[in-house]
């Protein structure tokens, strides 16, 4: 068991350090994602990809799908170079994104349940 968590934190660790750099161009910094998200319309899940809070504009639901593509993408890329799946590779990124997730803002979290962040 111990094993395991040691290989699991060399895992997360790894991640993390090839996450960061692709920050940027598919996870974060689009003012419409940013915008929805401070209104509360969008927010992060724990599984690495953005969700849909209450109703939106179509042009919303897009870049929502636009952003969680390259998330999708980003996220295989890094599950082939690290021998992992790409729903662990997800989740350790969900985690980090959730954790991410500025006060106010919501998160879809291991309580299968949007709230607010604090």
């Amino acid at each position: 068991m111990k094993s395991l968590k040691t290989a699991f934190a060399a895992f997360f660790a790894g991640v993390m350090l090839m996450f960061t750099p692709l920050v940027g161009t598919a996870i974060a910094g689009d003012p419409i994602i940013d915008a929805a998200k401070a209104e509360g319309l969008v927010g992060e899940r724990i599984d690495g990809y953005l969700g849909i809070v209450s109703d939106v504009d179509p042009s919303i639901k897009r870049k929502v799908d636009e952003v969680n593509a390259g998330r999708r993408s980003v996220y295989s890329d890094l599950a082939s170079q690290q021998g992992q799946s790409l729903e662990d590779v997800a989740r350790v990124s969900g985690l980090k994104l959730v954790e991410r997730a500025e006060s106010g803002e919501y998160v879809y979290d291991d309580s299968n349940r949007w709230v607010a962040k604090p």
